[in-house]
């Protein structure tokens, strides 16, 4: 006999489970690891496939039988029109798994449902996915590893990037089109956004911070609706953490420390998705505690373990208002009256790079990304519309940091490829260059050479010694090699252990065994 629904107990869902320990492996052929999602129901299974030579992404979840899925879909046809939305969003985590149940069980009364236990706690599960989360792709979502979440259209399998295997293919497909475009929607919805045959373009952020570019027609896009999801991290990657990648050296590091410490102007540039606001954010650790730091993004991408910070965010129109909208040039004015030691920019594309230039000219220390592969490309897109900068205004950058995509032992990788240092740009648009740091790909070793330019512009502004900053510059090396071999990668303890550099440098030397 079925136990009354109304005496089931309710199904703990974890959300976020505990990240698997995965390891880099040079043979795919020999990948073959499965971990937790969604706890204890969906699970990510990646394993060679040697009929079409490549990896695969499995999701695993219950499986239900042809009667299951007819009462699925009957209590989420009913929840639908039973649960407002708004009200979904706004609660906690424990009291929506209690709603959904409390729901569910009332529905399934109501409709006269027999349901046994097993087929409850499966059924349980999807209603939870849909109405808390995002379908098909939430597991997907909750995987620390998926970077992005790839979606080409209808019938076409849904790729995805992950952190240490690169690009896979996935076992999720969407075979109806209108079911993908209910989707679309319900992206645009979480991003507090429109999307509709008339504008059937979607830029936007869910609630997690993630980016979200999607297309809604066959007009835009052949293949029907398609969606690209961002994903974002919200525990920043750390300098050290860069360093146990080998994204750079210890030397760039202590380098780039020094620089954000005595306030200098830094662009970082690079390809699409080559690390430029991974770097950013690893190297905001170092910006003194005190110092008070603006921060202006399209989309809420860094993550500053600090108090003294102002993140501000643009706010696009919802595709009926356009008076309403927010942009970077009007946020980036608005922050130089509000004190700010650092502003930092997610990204330049525009007309706000005159007012950042600006800004730098007249004292407000600044760190930006810049779509650019190199420091022509950053000079000429910095001189051409539509941004057209004056030549000379360019002086006033002092470092430009270039990344990039590279392949090493057959595995993709991302690299400081070089830091450059602005000596001078002239009034025809040549630039003077200094490049004290580069990677060289041909052996996977950082170089580095002395007679920094930028070290003698800090000596001249702040009355210190050369002797003085190359010693300070030692020390700073060897503390990181010594935090990177204690593995101190933690962002809590990366940046308390910089804070206490600031106000006790010896003692911390001395902790970590520099001399």
């Amino acid at each position: 006999m079925v136990k009354a629904l109304k005496d089931y107990e309710i199904i703990p869902i974890d959300f976020s489970p505990k990240i698997p320990p995965l390891k880099k492996v040079k043979n795919k052929s020999e990948i073959d690891v499965r971990y937790c999602l969604v706890s204890p129901f969906a699970f990510a299974h990646i394993h060679w496939d040697p009929k079409i030579y490549e990896l695969i992404y499995e999701i695993e979840e219950p499986k239900l039988d042809k009667n299951e899925e007819e009462l699925k879909k009957q209590i989420i046809s009913a929840m639908r029109d039973l649960i407002n939305f708004r009200d979904i969003v706004g609660k906690g985590k424990d009291n929506l798994l209690k709603y959904i149940d409390k729901r569910f069980k009332i529905l399934a009364t109501e409709l006269g449902m027999n349901i046994p236990y097993e087929s409850y706690k499966k059924i349980y599960y999807y209603l939870c996915r849909d109405f808390i989360g995002f379908n098909e792709t939430e597991p997907l979502l909750r995987d620390y590893f998926v970077e992005d979440i790839e979606c080409n259209g209808v019938k076409s399998p849904v790729y995805l990037v992950h952190r240490l295997y690169g690009n896979i293919k996935t076992n999720l497909i969407f075979d109806n089109e209108s079911e993908l475009e209910s989707f679309i929607e319900k992206l645009a919805q979480r991003c507090g956004k429109y999307i509709s045959y008339s504008q059937p373009i979607l830029d936007g952020s869910l609630p997690d911070g993630s980016r979200v570019n999607a297309t809604y027609t066959k007009d835009i896009t052949s293949k029907g609706p398609t969606f690209t999801i961002r994903k974002f991290t919200k525990t920043p990657w750390t300098p050290f953490q860069l360093l146990a990648f080998n994204t750079l050296s210890p030397e760039m590091l202590a380098y780039l420390w020094l620089l954000v410490q005595y306030k200098m102007n830094i662009l970082i540039t690079g390809g699409t998705a080559s690390g430029k606001t991974t770097l950013l954010n690893a190297i905001a650790f170092f910006i003194a505690p005190e110092a008070r730091v603006v921060s202006i993004e399209d989309t809420r991408e860094l993550n500053l373990p600090r108090e003294n910070w102002l993140p501000s965010v643009t706010r696009g129109t919802t595709g009926i208002k356009e008076e309403n909208e927010i942009d970077l040039f009007t946020l980036l004015k608005s922050s130089f009256r509000q004190n700010p030691d650092y502003v930092i920019v997610g990204e330049v594309r525009g007309k706000e790079a005159y007012v950042l230039f600006q800004g730098m000219a007249s004292g407000h220390s600044s760190i930006s990304t810049l779509h650019a592969e190199s420091v022509d490309t950053v000079i000429k897109r910095l001189e051409t519309p539509p941004i057209e900068l004056s030549p000379t205004l360019l002086n006033v950058l002092d470092c430009v940091c270039v990344m990039t995509h590279a392949i090493v032992n057959k595995q993709k990788s991302r690299k400081l490829r070089e830091i450059v240092e602005m000596i001078n740009v002239t009034p025809e648009g040549v630039a003077l260059t200094n490049t004290p740091f580069v990677w060289n790909p041909n052996d996977d070793q950082f170089y580095f050479k002395k007679g920094s330019k930028i070290f003698e512009k800090i000596s001249k502004r702040h009355g210190i010694t050369m002797e003085e900053i190359t010693l300070e510059f030692k020390r700073r090396v060897q503390l990181i090699n010594n935090l990177y071999e204690k593995r101190i990668f933690h962002f809590k303890e990366v940046q308390e252990v910089i804070n206490r550099y600031y106000k006790q440098p010896k003692k911390v030397l001395k902790e970590f065994g520099v001399e």
